[in-house]
């Protein structure tokens, strides 16, 4: 599977350029990857205080990621502030598939210090999604802080994809936790995050990554520069590695709830 790693200068709170963005990375390089990964909250820039640019289901620019999937035959992920019919609102995550299928998952693990928990919901359990014989785990930004949450249980994924926007001040939490996430779950982990500025003016920090089930890193992005990178990953490698040296067996059991 190739997957394409876009690290997008996100505009705070500019929806039609940051589509445009994504419009043209798809016009231009579509043909290189079979998933597209996105940061977080990539149409607004992460931002809880300004609920007016929240999407709805099935509006305009839902609608649209969906046939961009379908047309340029890629998956793309990553995710969208989202206002249902009761006023409730989400941090989504989305993995619109070229057949036209769409899996949500909603963050749960809300940034308290960023007020997150205040005036968003949180989701309520785990997504796993089957892509091209794969098993992927969807994940936001600050959920990578809860090892328990993304714990694999009897091998249920092959792979964690994590769409955020994480701060400069803190990267090497990021890098760290990556690397960690891969190893204890002997599975690829790939992360996606911004760069540019928040909306308060603080950097994020890039360093986009892709790991293996080793915790070696592939592919790793700049800390400052919107770029993207494809990184090419083999099932088979995977389900080897996992037979050789089978942590999992010794794995401690649990249900997450």
């Amino acid at each position: 599977m190739k997957i394409a790693l876009y690290q997008m200068q996100v505009i705070y709170g500019d929806k039609g350029k940051n589509l445009q963005s994504l419009h043209e990375w798809l016009e231009n390089h579509s043909v290189e990857a079979d998933v597209l990964v996105l940061p977080e909250m990539f149409l607004t820039g992460f931002c809880v205080d300004a609920l007016e640019l929240a999407e709805e289901m099935n509006g305009t620019v839902w609608n649209q990621l969906q046939q961009w999937s379908t047309f340029y035959k890629t998956a793309i992920v990553g995710s969208l502030m989202i206002r249902d019919g009761e006023g409730n609102y989400f941090n989504r995550a989305f993995f619109f598939n070229p057949s036209g299928e769409v899996t949500v998952y909603d963050k749960h693990h809300l940034f308290r210090m960023g007020q997150e928990g205040r005036l968003f919901t949180a989701g309520d359990g785990r997504v796993i999604v089957s892509y091209m014989g794969w098993n992927i785990l969807l994940q936001i930004c600050y959920d990578l802080r809860f090892p328990v949450y993304s714990r694999v249980i009897g091998n249920d994924y092959d792979m964690i994809l994590y769409v955020a926007s994480w701060p400069k001040s803190r990267i090497e939490a990021w890098r760290t936790m990556l690397m960690s996430r891969a190893i204890e779950n002997e599975a690829y982990v790939c992360g996606v995050n911004a760069v540019g500025e928040d909306s308060v003016g603080h950097p994020q920090g890039g360093c986009s990554m892709a790991i293996d089930m080793k915790g070696k890193v592939k592919v790793e992005l700049s800390a400052e520069t919107e770029e993207y990178k494809v990184v090419d990953i083999q099932l088979s490698d995977l389900q080897d590695f996992r037979m050789k040296f089978p942590v999992w067996k010794d794995a401690d059991q649990f249900v997450l709830k």
